[in-house]
């Protein structure tokens, strides 16, 4: 089959392999709509998980089920499918104590592009197919539906990690398409003002329509101050971090309160260490939480957004401004990701 693919570090292209082999209890799915994602620029241009040599990239997909093994249940060849991009061994003892996305290992239950080849391929495998697929609800644009595999539940999870309460005021670092996700999750969430630092135009359009209350840009001075100047110096309840690098705790610790929590999301694709400002960490007593995640992946967890879709809470499709038709454009919308055209927010490629 065909793939596109992680050659090595700071290289991409197009390979042949063999199809996966679906083992009892997994599936074999063909892709319908894919997306890239930054983390597959991350992996590639910096190197961030490491040396991966002809990995198959992507992790965003819905597809068509093409076969399943003797002990798959729910599922059948022929199903259209979501595929979260965390697909854990529900089995494994970090499963059990909550932590289904580091089953087997810290990071272990992304597989996708990480461990095993990804969904930009002609097919691809999924474990676990009873606990790891979802159905793709009927009428659903499966342009959308990719949506569900990564941006929605890890915009969401960081409002979940920052313990978003109904009338908190929130400062979203970073409103690409997670960061987007990060503003309508604390808007469901209850949150009164949230306010988003980012600069592109199109992310600002759609981020106010998710709920967004006020902008800032780190062109315009630094961000912890312009927080605290829009809050009359009281400084937010929550941050969730989407963007940014490793210095980009220092101002979120700065803008937040005695008390308050970090929801951070972001893949730190490079750096050695994360930096803390004493003082505003109250010398070490400030109550102030950093809580770091990686989305929570499985059936239920897609189940449950795709239904916050169907029922018009919120529309992932918004985040859609670059299509694609047809396999031969993978490598056309994974550059545009890394390049980060003015008006991009989220590409995505239908096949078939």
């Amino acid at each position: 089959m065909k793939g596109f693919a992680m050659l090595g570090i700071g290289k991409a292209g197009w390979i042949e392999k063999e199809r996966p082999v679906c083992g009892p209890l997994d599936a074999i799915v063909k892709p319908i709509a894919v997306a890239p994602c930054t983390s597959d620029v991350h992996t590639v241009w910096e190197g961030a998980l490491g040396e991966r040599t002809d990995m198959i990239l992507g992790h965003e997909a819905c597809g068509i089920v093409d076969e399943v093994g003797a002990l798959v249940k729910d599922f059948k060849p022929g199903d259209r499918v979501i595929v979260s991009a965390i697909t854990p061994d529900w089995g494994d003892v970090n499963s059990q104590r909550g932590f289904a996305m580091h089953s087997t290992g810290m990071l272990a239950g992304w597989k996708f592009s990480n461990f095993k080849d990804g969904v930009f391929a002609e097919y691809f495998h999924v474990n676990e197919a009873d606990a790891n697929l979802a159905l793709l609800p009927e009428g659903m644009d499966p342009g959308v539906g990719t949506m569900i595999c990564d941006m929605m539940p890890t915009g969401f999870h960081s409002a979940e990690l920052a313990d978003v309460q109904y009338g908190d005021d929130v400062a979203v670092i970073g409103i690409g398409p997670v960061g987007l996700m990060a503003v309508a999750g604390c808007a469901l969430r209850g949150a009164a003002n949230i306010y988003c630092v980012g600069t592109r135009a199109k992310c600002r359009e759609v981020a106010s329509i998710y709920g967004a209350t006020g902008f800032v840009s780190y062109k315009e001075g630094d961000i912890a101050d312009q927080i605290i100047e829009l809050t009359h110096g009281k400084g937010v309840d929550r941050v969730c971090i989407a963007g940014g690098n490793v210095d980009t705790f220092e101002a979120a610790v700065r803008m937040l309160k005695p008390g308050g929590v970090i929801g951070s999301v972001n893949y730190l694709g490079s750096g050695d260490y994360i930096r803390i400002p004493r003082i505003a960490w109250g010398c070490g007593m400030s109550h102030k939480q950093i809580r770091c995640g990686l989305m929570p992946g499985g059936r239920v967890r897609s189940e449950k957004l795709a239904a916050l879709v169907t029922a018009g809470r919120v529309d992932p499709g918004l985040m859609l401004t670059h299509k694609y038709h047809g396999f031969e454009h993978m490598e056309e919308s994974l550059l545009i990701m890394r390049s980060k055209a003015a008006d991009l927010i989220k590409p995505v490629v239908y096949i078939g």
